[in-house]
């Protein structure tokens, strides 16, 4: 009886691949179907011919309605060195190719050039179809950086290094996201872990009667108890291997600080994120160690728990729809905050409850990234931030804000002075750049140096990899002109610290912008105890600074602040330089544009909740949602449970 049940469950299953072997023209010549985590993979050893009828394809994904991807079989590729010869006199010099990466756990070579657009315009000069049939890989063209990422490059090592181990884990997952759902029942609760009346350690559990799916997972830098700087995974009573996948909306600490550590204790399966996510999480993770170990405490992971990440993370791009387990979808889509911050869309069973949380949402078009998504096909429940929730939060507009940056700059260079401007190096910094190349080409702003140090350099060459993900006017003069927005002559990288005796000269007007942004370690600490003394000088906050942290303190009004100087000594540094703080660049929605997404989405909505926000703002936000758009919203504290469906 037993068996007979289990045979009945498998049929949809194998309905799948019957539907895809029926579907499939014998001229298609396809050697193998397996999973490839959350995709079917259809290996031939004619690649031309799938390649050359894409509707083959379309039409299959249209009937079966899951991802599929074309891949080489094994027997027909070249070895890596013919691979490359035959690349290197395919494509065209004027291209300039830089280098190549094989992926071997899926097949794939990574073509990296200045001009990449000479490489997809015009098939009769690079034909990728002939390509991949001489080679046997399939061509993925990419743009090459100005500075080569260093992170990149080790994720591609280490992606090498564990093909075989991947493969496997992929296949893994496949088996579990395609397994027959266990019962039919539809019931969706939501366990907040972190990040629910405060700002840090986001982190929930969306749970279904088929699956755990663990949504962010940070820490809260400006705490120093356990209990309230980590998510409060213990309470909801759960294994790491009861997770079926975790989901990252963006790469900042307070959202993927403590995801390193899980994989230190045993969290073998899938963690999902956007394709750039995953390098600037990993940038963000290890200068987390390098930050730890300055400031005299033991990290909480190690660079081999960050590495682990490289390995079991599945990258997607923007609005792709992914299985994620038995009773999941997920589509990824712009949050308009960092480079390859998303909106997560859960499509839960067949339609029954759709669940969206913004993550960290800027609902305005910025230089770096267009404004967030927000065309739903549905939603019933909506998650929302509210960093800038309260009535009071209204930023300016950006031609003021930029106008108020460049007066600012402007009075301390004039004077002789220097501006020291604490920054996130992933996406404010990178805004920053943007905005003084362009006023000091315009003889706007005064022309003087600017000094970078941090990691302020390497996640700026992670923004010019990844094109795709910035804004069109950007995405547009990288991808298919010579122009390259973040290269410019006023910008010096300090790549060591011996190298800061130049913009801390006395005499020198310099702007000098370093992390960490709001001061809780960073070579920005070292700048900070020159420049805070001198009332010429000044401090320029472009960031949102949470409760607790030096940089509040100082934004407060703090005139004496104390911090670990050299050999674990504590120093106190006066502070009588100017201090101020424009709210206009930053990667969040002020309390205007959080309510105007909400009006976007109102006819479909049943159920608003917010979060991230101090608990005031978070309060606020909810209860001019429930005046203005009659609908139900709630603020809930970590540690509640709310059922959804």
């Amino acid at each position: 009886m037993q068996r007979k049940q289990q045979q009945k469950e498998l049929a949809p299953g194998q309905n799948i691949m019957a539907t895809i072997l029926q579907s499939i023209p014998k001229e298609a010549n396809v050697t193998k179907i397996d999973y490839e985590g959350p995709r079917i993979a259809l290996f031939t050893n004619t690649p031309r011919y799938l390649m050359e009828h894409n509707e083959i394809i379309s039409n299959l994904v249209n009937v079966i309605k899951k991802r599929i991807v074309v891949r080489t079989d094994e027997s027909i590729r070249k070895s890596e060195e013919e691979a490359r010869q035959i690349i290197a006199q395919a494509v065209p010099k004027e291209a300039d190719m830089q280098g190549t990466f094989f992926d071997t756990a899926i097949g794939e070579v990574s073509i990296e050039a200045k001009r990449p657009w000479l490489l997809q315009r015009n098939p009769a000069e690079f034909n990728h179809a002939d390509i991949t049939e001489k080679t046997g890989w399939k061509i993925r063209v990419r743009k090459a950086t100005t500075i080569q990422s260093s992170t990149i490059k080790a994720i591609n090592y280490n992606l090498k290094i564990s093909a075989q181990e991947r493969a496997k884990q992929l296949k893994q997952v496949g088996e579990k996201i395609f397994r027959p759902k266990l019962s039919q029942k539809s019931e969706v609760s939501l366990l907040t872990l972190g990040g629910f009346g405060q700002v840090g350690r986001s982190c929930m559990l969306l749970t279904t009667v088929e699956s755990k799916i663990l949504i962010d997972c940070g820490i809260n830098p400006g705490v120093k108890s356990p209990m309230d700087s980590f998510p409060r995974l213990d309470w909801a009573n759960i294994t790491l291997d009861d997770l079926d996948a975790i989901v990252i909306s963006h790469a900042h600490l307070d959202h993927t600080g403590f995801l390193p550590v899980l994989c230190k204790y045993g969290y073998k399966g899938p963690i999902y994120c956007t394709e750039p996510t995953l390098p600037m999480m990993n940038v963000i993770q290890l200068d987390a160690i390098k930050v730890a170990a300055a400031q005299g405490r033991a990290p909480i992971y190690s660079e081999a728990d960050v590495k682990q990440i490289m390995r079991q993370a599945i990258t997607l791009s923007y609005g792709t729809v992914t299985d994620i387990s038995p009773d999941i979808k997920l589509v990824l889509s712009n949050a308009g905050h960092i480079l390859g911050s998303a909106t997560c869309h859960f499509h839960i069973g067949n339609g029954d409850h759709n669940f969206v949380y913004t993550g960290d949402l800027k609902f305005g078009k910025s230089i770096l990234f267009e404004s967030a998504n927000w065309n739903y096909p549905r939603v019933e429940t909506l998650l929302i931030e509210s960093t800038y929730g309260a009535k009071e939060d209204i930023q300016p507009t950006r031609e003021e804000v930029e106008t108020a940056f460049v007066n600012a700059i402007n009075t301390i260079l004039k004077d002789g002075g220097k501006v020291l401007i604490p920054i996130p190096a992933v996406g404010r910094a990178q805004e920053i750049m943007m905005v003084i190349a362009q006023y000091m080409k315009s003889g706007q702003m005064v022309e003087a140096p600017v000094f970078m140090e941090g990691m302020i350099a390497e996640a700026t060459s992670i923004h010019e990899a990844y094109p795709e993900y910035l804004s069109r006017d950007l995405r547009q003069k990288i991808l298919e002109t010579d122009d390259n927005p973040f290269d410019s002559e006023y910008f010096t990288n300090i790549e060591h610290g011996d190298a800061r005796e130049e913009p801390l000269r006395d005499g020198t007007p310099c702007i000098i912008m370093a992390t960490s942004g709001m001061l809780e370690g960073g070579p920005v600490l070292e700048y900070l105890k020159s420049i805070a003394p001198q009332k010429k000088n000044k401090i320029v906050f472009v960031s949102y600074q949470v409760n607790g942290t030096l940089g509040r303190r100082v934004l407060d009004g703090a005139k004496q602040v104390s911090m670990l100087g050299k050999e674990g000594k504590v120093e106190v540094v006066n502070v009588e330089c100017g201090v101020e703080k424009l709210d206009g660049f930053s990667g969040h929605s002020d309390y205007n544009q959080l309510m105007s997404f909400i009006h976007k989405l109102r006819p479909k909505l049943r159920r608003v909740l917010v979060n991230h926000g101090e608990r005031r703002k978070s309060e606020n936000l909810a209860m001019s949602i429930r005046r203005m758009y009659r609908l139900p919203a709630h603020y809930p504290q970590i540690q509640e449970a709310i059922k959804l469906f």
